[in-house]
């Protein structure tokens, strides 16, 4: 045998990409902050009977812009975020709050689904924001 046949006979293969994943439900994604805010801007919008065209003019942002805030689709600013809270009446604390709360009960129903019941909500325990 020679020096080569050996070597290819010991020659490990080593995978590029992970194995897949077991068949079954695929894990539940962490909600994006900026899904929940949008969200909560909309869902605003909408209980106030206002057109995005009426919000996105008061909060001096295009209506394209705050659609795709609303969608989830960009990541405003802090500062495009008071403005459109402003012209819905709110404070920036108001919709972070409200997206807190969803974010909240998101998050225990994924545990609740997973039964990852008593767990803290992260490394550092529950979740607090600031505004």
């Amino acid at each position: 045998m020679t020096i080569r046949a050996t070597n290819q006979s010991r020659a490990r293969v080593i995978p590029l990409r992970p194995f897949p994943a077991a068949p079954g439900p695929a894990p539940a994604r962490e909600p994006l902050w900026r899904d929940l805010v949008g969200d909560v801007l909309r869902r605003e919008r909408l209980s106030q009977e206002r057109t995005l065209k009426d919000v996105a003019d008061a909060a001096r942002i295009s209506m394209a812009y705050l659609s795709e805030v609303e969608r989830g689709r960009k990541e405003a600013s802090s500062e495009v975020l008071a403005a459109a809270a402003r012209a819905l009446g709110l404070s920036l604390a108001d919709v972070l709050a409200l997206a807190q709360g969803e974010l909240i009960r998101l998050s225990g129903a994924r545990s609740r689904s997973t039964g990852q019941h008593g767990r803290p909500a992260g490394p550092m325990g529950t979740v607090r924001l600031a505004a």
